[in-house]
């Protein structure tokens, strides 16, 4: 309830007036509050709580919220008790509902519900005002539905106030308020830092792309990623599904050709998308981790930690896939879940915050992951950064409860260093068939050209010229060649590689019997292997067009 309302509520406060200086304020006191513990004029005016319960009675109320961070406000006015019943009252109500009760302030608590298959288990922020309890429902998950959950919760808090209120002359409301007040947090914290704090100042989408305090390093990385999109788009990659071809141009990550110099793609792959929905997918994943994980952590430890396990899950990726082109932010992504996966179970965040953040963020990560096993989806990625991140999380954790300036960047200088260490031992170590193959095709390609010097000889060339080419560059360079694709079928290799191979090793040994012939019919100086040296080149040219199919 703001000052005007509870101006309006004071039954003696019949007139305010606008203080330069002040705004709204009491003309009593020439106060700008006007709380019942500050003003020894206030008193409460029940008729106008009575007609305002009767209006709010009369509205009608959403049953499914939906939004970045779904959630649902409600007021409960009770003008016959002051504010320490009031507070007791409600808690009360919340531990009947076996809520789990932290961050309690003198202007209220936050409460998490129980986790159920039908609620991963919501924020529920009670404050209690003059005459009247404020209460708000919201989702800790990243769904952008509710299902009526949060109606749900505020219509059962109130349901059981409503009984709980029936024996409010059997609790001694002195002490159990002084008991309670233990445990209040100081005025500077007062109910302003739970973990979805942040969440609560998104006012529309734009506000997600604004660097803020808090929240600064997060919607960078969410423009960069999409202004990286746009410009692919732009060039004419294709919005929904690129080609792989496409994705390797602009820098997706792939083993054969990471591992062979272009190490460079480890970190550009986190910033290419396969196609609009997997970056808005991505994007808005990342928003809802950056809003909880990024207060905490700060901007530099934010940053380093997404680049390491963004290129952690990159190593992972070309460490495991043979032949998968990989990209996108999920790597680095899962890593940030990581990360704060490892502070939940820390004593950084609250307890009661703690096992809700647990299951709703548990959630995500498990279901992400079973999906991932279908196939078409890079979960090795996924894995090497989760790891990755919950390494680092713990890593943070000294220098996040007790701050230290020279700890600080002595972890993320040590993370850096151990990180990269690693992962040039993993990369260095990865071989890839793939790549080994690529250049014996090419060398097979360069032997193929040396065999094939016979046929571009003058026409003037003698049958002994032909025959030492035929002899020295010829069948020696063909045998040499098939041996090349007899090593490179042992490779593992996709069927289609491995039927390729069997066409060109037909095609070598149809080349040494042409050659052999020819030599034998220059040798002997006769005519008679003429229609066995067309039939082999007839069935050469026909490999060299099935060859050139399979391209």
């Amino acid at each position: 309830m703001d000052r005007q309302k509870q101006l309006e509520y004071c039954k003696k406060c019949i007139k305010q007036k606008f203080d330069s200086t002040q705004g709204i304020i009491c003309s009593l006191t020439n106060q700008k509050a006007a709380f019942e513990e500050e003003c020894e004029y206030f008193e409460i005016d029940k008729s106008r709580i009575l007609a305002e319960t009767g209006k709010l009675d009369s509205e009608k109320k959403s049953r499914v919220s939906f939004g970045f961070s779904p959630k649902q406000i409600d007021n409960y006015p009770i003008p016959d008790l002051n504010k320490k019943q009031l507070f007791v009252l409600a808690f009360e109500t919340a531990k009947k509902l076996n809520w789990n009760i932290g961050y309690l302030s003198e202007s209220g608590f936050i409460a998490y519900t129980k986790f159920s298959m039908s609620s991963w288990s919501e924020e529920v922020r009670v404050k209690v005002e003059v005459g009247n309890i404020n209460v708000k429902s919201e989702c800790t998950g990243n769904q952008i539905i509710d299902w009526g959950k949060n109606r749900k919760n505020i219509d059962s808090f109130f349901k059981t106030l409503k009984k709980t209120r029936e024996d409010i002359d059997n609790i001694n409301i002195e002490e159990k308020y002084s008991e309670l007040s233990k445990d209040f947090v100081n005025a500077e914290n007062d109910i302003i830092n739970p973990p979805l704090n942040k969440k609560e100042k998104v006012s529309g989408l734009f506000s997600l792309i604004v660097p803020s305090k808090g929240y600064f390093i997060t919607p960078i990385i969410v423009i960069l990623n999409i202004l990286v999109f746009v410009v692919m788009v732009i060039s004419g990659v294709h919005l929904i599904l690129p080609s792989g071809e496409s994705l390797l141009l602009w820098g997706a990550n792939f083993r054969p050709v990471t591992i062979d110099g272009e190490w460079w793609r480890l970190f550009t792959s986190t910033f290419i998308h396969i196609g609009i929905f997997h970056l808005l997918m991505n994007m808005y994943a990342l928003v809802y981790i950056g809003l909880l994980l990024e207060p905490y952590l700060g901007k530099s430890r934010f940053l380093s930690a997404y680049l390491i396990t963004g290129i952690s899950g990159s190593v992972a990726s070309i460490f495991w896939n043979e032949l998968t082109i990989s990209a996108g932010a999920s790597g680095a992504i899962f890593g940030m879940y990581g990360v704060f996966v490892a502070l939940l179970t820390t004593k950084l965040i609250e307890k009661s915050a703690r096992k809700s953040l647990l299951i709703s963020i548990g959630i995500f990560i498990f279901y992400n992951l079973a999906n991932g096993l279908k196939g078409g989806i890079d979960n090795a990625a996924h894995v090497g950064g989760l790891i990755s991140g919950l390494i680092i999380g713990y890593s943070y954790y000294p220098s996040l409860i007790k701050p230290n300036k020279i700890l600080k960047p002595i972890t993320i200088g040590i993370l850096f260093v151990v990180f990269s260490i690693c992962s040039f031992a993993i990369v260095k170590n990865t071989t890839s068939d793939i790549g080994k193959y690529d250049k014996d095709m090419q060398e097979f390609v360069m032997l193929e050209q040396k065999a094939l010097g016979v046929y571009k000889l003058p026409q003037t060339s003698t049958d002994e010229q032909i025959l030492f080419e035929i002899k020295n560059n010829g069948i020696k360079t063909w045998e040499e060649s098939l041996k090349l694709i007899e090593k490179a079928d042992t490779y593992d290799l996709p069927d289609a590689l491995h039927l390729k191979n069997a066409r060109l090793k037909e095609y070598c040994q149809l080349r040494l019997k042409s050659y052999k012939t020819i030599q034998n019919a220059l040798e002997e100086k006769t005519s008679k292997y003429d229609n066995e040296i067309n039939q082999y080149n007839m069935e050469i040219e026909k490999i060299i067009n099935e060859l050139t199919k399979m391209k």
